[in-house]
């Protein structure tokens, strides 16, 4: 390891998991703080909207992927030892992991586009449905028959 000593490499090791437990805690109180656990009244998913955006739930997601990706990139470089590689195998690894990261976001914005065609094509089903069961004028209505059949 780039030199250290094993007393060198116990204190790194040691800090890396205090940041990283730190890092933990706050994640775990936002994330009870943005549902309204912590503090009663409060969740930031009922707030300020700009035109669709929720303000509030933006900035909580934002700040959970932002210590998420921060918590995955000292445990890459800390403790698996890419921090110590040379610059064409950490590229050679991290290259795969953005398209990896690149093509979850775009089944997820696939998925959306189709959930939401899904649901015009359900809602004009609908329409036709609730079209085709109105009475119409040209109808001829037909009484109910008495006859049971052959009754003895």
């Amino acid at each position: 390891m780039a030199g250290h000593t094993y007393e060198e490499s116990k204190q790194i090791a040691l800090k890396t998991i205090i940041i990283l437990a730190v890092v933990t805690v706050i994640e775990v109180l936002i994330a009870l703080a943005g549902k309204g656990h912590l503090i009663s009244g409060f969740a930031p998913y009922e707030t300020a909207y700009i035109g669709t955006l929720n303000v509030g739930k933006t900035i909580m997601y934002l700040l959970m992927i932002s210590m998420s990706l921060y918590k995955a990139y000292l445990v890459i470089f800390e403790f698996m030892h890419m921090k110590y590689e040379v610059r064409g195998l950490v590229r050679s690894v991290l290259l795969p992991t953005v398209l990896l990261v690149w093509a979850i976001i775009a089944f997820f914005m696939e998925g959306d586009y189709w959930r939401a065609s899904r649901a015009q094509v359900e809602e004009k089903n609908l329409e036709q449905v609730q079209e085709a069961m109105q009475p119409r004028g040209d109808v001829i209505k037909l009484e109910e028959s008495t006859d049971h059949g052959d009754e003895h």
